[in-house]
This record gives structure tokens, sequence and C-alpha cells, in this order.
């Protein structure tokens, strides 16, 4: 049992506890794993079932619809018409009071347009997307964006640590949705021109582990450098967030880009490079395996 469920513990106080995960990819299985390290009892909910197991033998409990047990719910999915889709599913335990942190990255527009329908039940729905990999949540490292009213920030304020080490309030509903996006056009840049350069040093007989050092002591160093630089190095392409992921969040960025009439030149070579990685069967690897287009790694 995870620390914190003392025998003497009110009911209210085991209620807090109990936080509904519903998606268990990447990060809301490192969400789960924070939850339970700090003290939560997680109750998961995924549409593959076997994604569970592990959890639940670390103390995680199954449940086929979370909001049937709890207050709070964290939602973990792959786009915003999943979330619509698998609430729909669940529906019936939709209730007011009910608190739903969605950390999907997903449309502004389809955040605001579910957030008003599940207004009108009275239930409080925030968007909450986590700048940072499965791992550096895994960590506590990672920082979480967050729009939504006051009552939702502070009535989930025990939450927002077992996120991330950092809790930016962007405004209200949809405000981190668009903030998210901004900060993936920027990171997903920074990776594909960290493998660019690698390839480049290579290239010029330069030790890509080398440049590496130098890159990061220099102007030009980023955090990326420090997440995903020495996996390029050590070609090390274990997932961390999928290549195919951040292809959906530039494909998002762009349409976004579309409709307010600015072009992103560099996020649709970005795209067409995310494109050809998937064509050559990387889609599935890391997002760092970009690095593979230029064969820094023959």
């Amino acid at each position: 049992m995870p620390t914190g469920y003392a025998a003497g513990m009110t009911d209210p106080e085991k209620s807090r506890r109990l936080v509904g995960v519903i998606g268990l990819g990447l990060m809301g299985t490192a969400i789960t794993g924070r939850l339970l390290e700090l003290g939560f009892l997680p109750v998961v909910w995924n549409r593959s079932p076997d994604k569970a197991v592990p959890l639940v033998a670390q103390g995680a409990r199954w449940s086929d619809n979370p909001l049937a047990e709890c207050d709070r719910i964290i939602i973990s999915l792959f786009t915003s018409d999943i979330v619509a889709e698998v609430l729909d599913q669940m529906g019936s335990a939709l209730r007011a009071g009910h608190y739903l942190i969605d950390t999907t990255t997903g449309e502004p527009d389809a955040v605001l347009r579910l957030g008003q329908r599940l207004a009108s039940q009275g239930v409080h729905y925030c968007d909450a997307p986590i700048s940072g990999s499965s791992e550096q949540t895994r960590r506590g490292e990672a920082t979480v964006l967050v729009g939504g009213d006051a009552e939702t920030l502070t009535a989930c304020a025990d939450l927002w640590p077992v996120l991330g080490c950092q809790t930016h309030h962007c405004g209200p509903l949809g405000a981190a949705s668009r903030m998210k996006l901004v900060t993936n056009l920027v990171l997903g840049l920074n990776r594909a021109a960290l493998a660019e350069g690698l390839a480049f040093a290579r290239a010029m007989g330069v030790d890509p582990a080398a440049a590496l050092g130098v890159l990061r002591a220099s102007a030009a160093q980023s955090k990326v450098m420090e997440v995903k630089g020495q996996k390029m190095v050590a070609n090390d392409y274990s997932v961390q967030a999928r290549l195919s992921q951040h292809r959906k969040d530039v494909e998002i960025i762009l349409r976004e880009g579309t409709n307010r009439a600015l072009g992103l030149p560099l996020s649709e070579a970005h795209l067409l490079l995310l494109l050809r990685a998937e064509a050559e069967g990387l889609g599935g690897l890391d997002n760092s395996a970009i690095a593979k287009l230029w064969r820094i790694d023959s």
C-alpha cells in the first residue's frame, strides 16, 4: 500500500489521495509512477488493459471507469478527439464537482469546445500539457502549463508537483494548449538543428561527442543538448517521447499557423523531415531518432 494510507486516515483524506489516470502511454505511465511515489493511490484505465499490469503490481488500482471512483482525474491521451471519445464512453459517471486535468497536447479549439460542454455539467476541466519527456516527468523535472480558472488550480494544488517541478498558469482554458504548441515548435526545431549540427561535425572530421561537449559550453547551448544530445551521440533511441507523437504536434502547429495566416517555413521543413523519418520506420522510436536521417550513426 502506498505511503500515506495510515489506518487512522479519514474518508475525506482517503478521497483526496485517490486520483484517476486515464491513458497509460509513456506520459500516463510516468504520471502514475509519480503518484505512487508521492503517496497517492492511482486508479487507472487504458484501452489496452495489459499496460496497467505492472502499475497495478506497484500499487495502482485498475478501474473500468475512474470517473466513478475519483473526484480528480488526470487524462493523458494522444489527441483531443480521443479525449472527447473516451469521456463520451465513460460519460455516465461524470458528475458536477469532478476535476479533470487534461495533459494531452491537443488542439486549442477542441479543448475549448470540450471544456464548454463539461462546464454545462458542472465539471471543472483544465488543459495542463506537460513540457518535458516522460523520463523528465518520472523524475519530477518537467514543466506543467495550465489553462483554467483559479478554483481548479487551487483544488488541484497538491497534484501540480506530481506532474512537474514548475507550474505556469498560462491563463483561461485553452491558453496552456496554445503555449504548449509554441514550446513544441521551438523544442522540435532545436532537436532537428542539433541532429544536423552533429552530422555536420562528423562530416567535418569532428568527433560528435567532442562537438556536443563544446556546444554545451557555448552560446549554442540548449536544454535539448542535455536531454537528447547524448542519445544522438550514443545511437540510443529508447523511447522517452515518440517521434510520431511530435509529427502529430507539428501538424497541429501548422494548422494553427494557417488559421492565423502565418507562414511557418521552418516547421514546414521540419514536418517533411518527420514524415521522411516515419517512412523509414523511425516513428516508434524516441524523437531524437530524427538524427538517423543524417546517418550520424553510420
